[in-house]
């Protein structure tokens, strides 16, 4: 089995910054791309950022300039710094990875179960 687990969530004052950070631990023999996805109160679950495991990135527009997506393969983790935040960054942040586990040969998609941003003054 393979876990996400993700910490850094809070509330934050408009025009402030957090960081999110999470883990991936089990039986995994390779991550491949890893990212951070929303979900709003009354909204559709969305990509925010991912970063491939050769270091490739994308990002949503609306964050584009203020949110840095990172990653460390060796402690197989994933970062994500957010700056200048807006009331309409408010959502739960989830964590997801592609992940190959041990004896596989085809990745598989893997969730945390998000940690609450709230930006509000």
């Amino acid at each position: 089995q393979v876990q996400l687990v993700e910490s850094g969530g809070g509330l934050v004052q408009p025009e402030g910054s957090l960081r999110l950070s999470c883990v991936a631990s089990g039986s995994i023999s390779r991550i491949n791309a890893m990212g951070w996805y929303r979900q709003a109160t009354g909204k559709e679950r969305e990509l925010v950022a991912a970063i491939s495991s050769d270091g490739r990135l994308n990002y949503v527009d609306s964050v584009l300039g203020r949110f840095t997506i990172s990653r460390d393969n060796a402690k197989k983790t994933v970062h994500l710094q957010m700056n200048s935040l807006k009331p309409g960054d408010t959502a739960v942040y989830y964590c997801h990875a592609d992940v190959v586990v041990v004896g596989l040969y085809y990745g598989i998609e893997y969730w945390g179960k998000g940690t609450l941003v709230t930006v509000s003054s």
